[in-house]
């Protein structure tokens, strides 16, 4: 396995959530604290940058056009032409201390998404969703500090996501049909001079890769939640992760320089850069919201 490259210089202050849009030959991701949306043309090796105006905390390619993002006012789906986001819906608009953080697609074209308390991080108040195409939200598990990566294994029976101030990651029986879960199990536990596990994402043979948010590392696990390998980072904070390029194996991983002092981000001049691996192993490519 080839050792990461840095691959481009933007030093965000919480990197996240890079997503492969194929049709572009283009990835996006977002920079969550600096309220940027970035998209990176493979073709012309030019980056745009985005203004968003309010933190950005995931993003999900929508079949009828342009992004679902989830964002600190609640889920809006996002126009890259115009740079306008427009209100699905916001659940917690009277509850200031609940938010949304992370979310995927599953195979049917719904958006699963986690919330959290933003004020206590440790709190086991967090709670798994489900988004309709119909754009409604239904709950499917709740006592959750901190849900945050989550993927689907490739036949979608399978759902994988990050308990990140517990330092696990669950797996689920997902019921493709229905939308719900069962059969909460620890599928991987990290210990904490680890880091704790963030973001991840899940290749074609199954596998499960995970950032580790102080590990300065992305670790693969095999399907049975065993480590095969590990991936150093040259950067303490590694949020998330996600395959793209023409073959659909290059890992993109972002980081981040939030809440490093000067001491350490001096000690660290690549956090918050965008790194690539090129993996040899194929990626999946990220379904599309169909709502």
């Amino acid at each position: 396995m080839n050792k990461p490259d840095n691959f481009l210089n933007i030093q965000d202050e919480m990197g996240e959530s890079p997503v492969w849009e194929p049709s572009e030959k283009a990835l996006y991701w977002i920079d969550i604290a600096g309220e940027r949306i970035h998209r990176y043309d493979s073709s012309t090796k030019k980056c745009e940058t985005f203004k968003a105006g309010m933190p950005v905390t995931a993003i999900a390619r929508r079949a009828s056009g342009g992004w679902l993002t989830i964002t600190k006012s609640g889920l809006a789906f996002w126009d890259p032409v115009s740079n306008r986001f427009s209100l699905i819906t916001d659940p917690f608009k009277d509850e200031p201390d609940f938010s949304f953080n992370d979310g995927a697609v599953d195979r049917q074209g719904r958006f699963l998404l986690g919330s959290y308390n933003n004020k206590v991080l440790d709190a086991a108040e967090g709670s798994l969703y489900r988004m309709d195409r119909d754009r409604t939200l239904h709950e499917l598990d709740t006592g959750l500090k901190v849900p945050n990566g989550i993927g689907l294994s490739p036949d979608g029976n399978k759902l994988y996501v990050t308990e990140q101030f517990n330092y696990k990651i669950h797996v689920y029986d997902y019921d493709t049909k229905k939308g719900t879960v069962s059969n909460r199990a620890t599928f991987a536990e990290v210990p904490e001079p680890a880091g704790m596990p963030d973001g991840l994402t899940v290749d074609s043979q199954g596998f499960v890769w995970s950032a580790h948010w102080g590990g300065s590392r992305v670790t693969r696990y095999d399907p049975e939640g065993k480590i095969d390998m590990e991936i150093k980072v040259p950067a303490e904070i590694v949020t998330c992760v996600g395959f793209g390029g023409d073959d659909m194996d290059e890992l993109f991983i972002t980081t981040a320089w939030y809440s490093l002092d000067k001491e350490n981000r001096a000690k660290q001049p690549q956090a918050g850069d965008l790194f690539r691996v090129k993996t040899g192993i194929k990626g999946l490519v990220e379904p599309e919201f169909l709502g």
